[in-house]
């Protein structure tokens, strides 16, 4: 008995002195330098998907900002064709008391005497538009319509008011910045 002891006694010293990853070796296990090493290869693995995901929505909002300025500059471009300008108030003087509902509205009359354009704002008014009168500090009392926040719908709303007959052909769209 005692020969059996001792070969125990010897295996059992030899592991508790050898540690985990000498059992995990010989189990065919990783020791824990392999399983760091995995570990902090997952994690590098993880940071390069999570930065590849942040890389596409970069390009995604870029692409968006790329079309929606080139939807824009076409607008713009149409309005023009269609014989309108768009003009900031700064380039009139700024304006006086006035403040814009909108960020643009079409302007379709602008005047000198206060009759005048208080003639125009009702006959806008009969005709069934909203109207509005936007004084500059340069003196120019303007008649506005259809306010909107969106340059593609007062594209249309311009086009569809020069075919009634409400707004002159020098009509133009005011943009409130």
């Amino acid at each position: 008995m005692k020969k059996t002891i001792i070969p125990v006694l010897v295996v059992l010293v030899a592991l508790s002195t050898s540690g985990c990853d000498f059992v995990r070796r010989i189990a065919g296990r990783p020791t824990a330098a392999q399983v760091e090493e995995i570990r902090l290869r997952q994690i590098e693995e993880e940071e390069a998907r999570h930065q590849a995901r942040m890389d596409s929505m970069q390009r995604v909002q870029k692409a968006m900002e790329d079309s929606l300025a080139a939807l824009e500059a076409h607008l713009i471009d149409s309005l023009s064709q269609a014989r309108g300008t768009i003009v900031n108030p700064s380039k009139l003087g700024g304006l006086f008391t006035t403040k814009l509902e909108a960020k643009y509205c079409i302007v379709v009359g602008a005047f000198r005497n206060r009759a005048y354009a208080e003639r125009k704002l009702a006959a806008c008014n009969e005709a069934g538009y909203k109207a509005s009168i936007i004084s500059f500090r340069n003196g120019l009392l303007a008649v506005a319509v259809c306010p909107s926040d969106s340059l593609d719908q007062t594209v249309k709303t311009l086009k569809q008011l020069r075919g009634q007959g409400i707004c002159p052909p020098d009509g133009w769209v005011l943009v409130n910045e």
